[in-house]
């Protein structure tokens, strides 16, 4: 019913194509654990990978893909639990951009998106 934002149509569709495997914890105990996290429903993550060209001399380098599937203008929040201690946009291959340094805040990393945008943010985690 409604539209397909409120349908949540997007969230369903990688539900079906990319369906959740459970595996055995050793512990019945566990916390639960999530190393990503989006402040709006308009946002998607998609990708989450080692940084490309010449990862092996920085391990680590993490890049983070999203984008705004709605066709809104939105400001999300990322959040991680990993432990960043810079944080930039780059571009599609991965080169950082001219002034696209993140400030690190208490509620995560600050993203501004306009319809259909995709970002990809470089992080550099603590060894």
């Amino acid at each position: 019913a409604g539209s397909f934002q409120e349908a949540g149509v997007i969230q369903q569709a990688y539900n079906l194509n990319f369906p959740l495997h459970t595996v055995p914890a050793s512990c019945a105990q566990c916390p639960a654990w999530s190393a990503f996290s989006v402040s709006s429903p308009a946002i998607v993550l998609e990708t989450v990978k080692q940084a490309g060209a010449g990862a092996e001399d920085r391990p680590e380098a993490v890049v983070v893909r999203l984008y705004e599937a709605h066709g809104s203008t939105v400001t999300a929040w990322l959040q991680t639990s990993l432990p960043v201690k810079e944080a930039m946009l780059c571009d599609l291959l991965e080169r950082p951009a001219v002034q696209g340094r993140l400030p690190l805040e208490q509620r995560g990393l600050r993203l501004s998106f306009t319809p259909f945008r995709v970002l990809s943010v470089l992080l550099l985690l603590s060894r």
